[in-house]
C-alpha cells in the first residue's frame, strides 16, 4: 500500500494574473461577437492602478480597449481610476497567410496535452475540482452579499491524500481572502467555514484530523494589483489539471480559437474524458504537438497509465477511428468561434457543463 499526498491551488477572479486573463478574454469575446473570423491575442499586465494592453489584432471588430478593460475591473469589484495603455498591432503577415487557407491551420507551433480521471463525476482530478470550487464559491458569497466584509482577492488551496493512486480524504485546506480592515479574525474564520469551506466540501471527505488554514499571514487587507503585479497567462497549472496532468507550452486567454494552444487543448480534453467515460481506462493523457501552417498534427501521444482496461492498440483504434486533430475539425467540432471565453478565464477550462469539449461524443 503506498499513501501519498497531492496538493492542488486555485485563484479568484480578484488575484491581478486572473484579471488579466479576464480582460484578454473580455477582448476575444468583444471581438468574436462581431466577426467570428477574429484573430486575437491581446493580454495585459496591471500593477496598481495601470493596465497595459499589448498584442495583436486582425478582426472586422471595433474594439474600445480602455472601457473594454474598465468594465472587467468593475464587474471583478474594483473600482479605481485605472490609466489603460493600449499597445496593440495587426497580426503578422506571415503568420496569418499560413493560417487563414481554405482549411483553417495552426497559428503556431507547439505542444499541448489533455487528461482526463475518474476520480470526480467531471472526470477531473479531484484537488484541483476542490480548489477551484473554493475559489469560486469565495466570489460567489462575496458578490451575493452587498455588504460584504470579503473583497476581490484570494487563493485556495486543497492537499489530498492517496491511497495506492485512489482519494481517500482531504488532507488540508487553505483559503487566502482579501477582507475589509473592520471584521475580527474570528468572524471571518468562521465565515469562510460555514460558508465556503463547508459549502464545497463533501463530508465523506472530511475528518477530524482534516486541517483547515485561513489567511496564515494573519491579516489581508490590501490585494490585487496593489499588493502584486499580474499578467495574463501565469496561472496554466490553475486553468488545466493543477498539476496532476502535463501542461502544454502556451496558455489559453487571450487566444482565439485558432491557436492551438487554446484549441488543441481542450480537443486533447475531449479526447481523454472520453475514454474514461467510455471505461476504457481510468486515467488518460493525450499529448498533441503541431506545427505553424500545417493542418494535422505532427504527433499524437495517448498514456493511460496502466489503467486501461483493455489493449492499448484498442484504445488507440478507437481514437484513431473516431476523431479528427485538425485544426479546422477542432474549431467546428467544439463550435469555437463563439464568445464563450470570458466566464471560463477563472476556476478553470475543464470539468465544467455546458462546454462542447465536456462531452460525450
Amino acid at each position: 500500500m503506498r499513501k501519498y499526498y497531492f496538493t492542488s491551488e486555485s485563484v479568484t477572479e480578484g488575484h491581478p494574473d486572473k484579471i488579466c486573463d479576464k480582460i484578454s478574454d473580455k477582448i476575444l469575446d468583444e471581438a468574436l461577437k462581431q466577426d467570428k473570423d477574429s484573430h486575437i491575442a491581446v493580454e495585459a499586465t496591471i500593477k496598481d492602478n495601470f493596465v497595459l494592453l499589448y498584442g495583436e489584432a486582425t478582426t472586422k471588430a471595433k474594439l474600445d480597449y480602455e472601457n473594454i478593460a474598465k468594465n472587467v475591473l468593475k464587474d471583478i469589484g474594483y473600482y479605481d481610476d485605472f490609466e489603460v495603455m493600449v499597445k496593440v498591432s495587426k497580426q503578422s503577415e506571415e503568420i496569418n497567410s499560413a493560417v487563414s487557407k481554405k482549411k483553417i491551420c495552426a497559428g503556431d507551433q507547439g505542444i499541448m496535452f489533455g487528461y482526463a480521471c475518474n476520480e470526480t463525476k467531471e472526470l477531473m482530478p479531484l484537488p484541483i475540482m476542490l480548489a477551484n470550487k473554493l475559489a469560486k464559491r469565495l466570489t460567489e458569497v462575496r458578490k451575493n452579499d452587498k455588504n460584504s466584509f470579503l473583497l476581490p482577492d484570494g487563493k485556495t488551496q486543497v492537499t489530498v491524500e492517496y491511497v495506492d493512486g485512489i482519494p481517500k480524504r482531504v488532507d488540508t485546506v487553505i483559503i487566502a481572502c482579501q477582507h475589509k480592515p473592520e471584521v475580527s479574525r474570528r468572524k471571518l474564520e468562521n465565515f469562510i467555514k460555514k460558508e465556503v469551506i463547508l459549502h464545497v466540501l463533501n463530508s465523506n471527505l472530511c475528518d477530524s484530523n482534516t486541517k483547515i488554514l485561513i489567511n496564515t499571514s494573519g491579516s489581508f487587507t490590501v490585494g490585487g494589483p496593489f499588493a502584486d503585479s499580474g499578467t495574463t497567462g501565469r496561472k496554466i497549472v490553475v486553468d488545466s489539471y493543477g498539476g496532476m496532468g502535463r501542461i502544454g507550452g502556451g496558455c489559453f486567454s487571450s487566444k482565439d480559437p485558432s491557436k492551438v494552444d487554446r484549441c488543441a487543448a481542450y480537443y486533447a480534453r475531449y479526447v481523454a474524458r472520453n475514454i474514461v467515460s467510455k471505461k476504457l481506462a481510468d486515467r488518460v493523457e493525450i499529448g498533441l504537438s503541431y506545427a505553424i501552417g500545417q493542418e494535422q498534427p505532427i504527433s499524437v501521444f495517448i498514456e493511460t497509465f496502466g489503467t486501461n482496461k483493455t489493449e492499448l492498440s484498442e484504445i488507440e483504434k478507437y481514437v484513431y477511428d473516431n476523431f479528427d486533430f485538425s485544426v479546422d475539425n477542432i474549431i467546428k467540432e467544439l463550435d469555437l468561434r463563439h464568445p464563450i471565453y470570458y466566464d471560463l478565464a477563472c476556476y478553470g477550462h475543464f470539468g465544467r457543463d455546458g462546454y462542447s469539449w465536456e462531452k460525450d461524443k
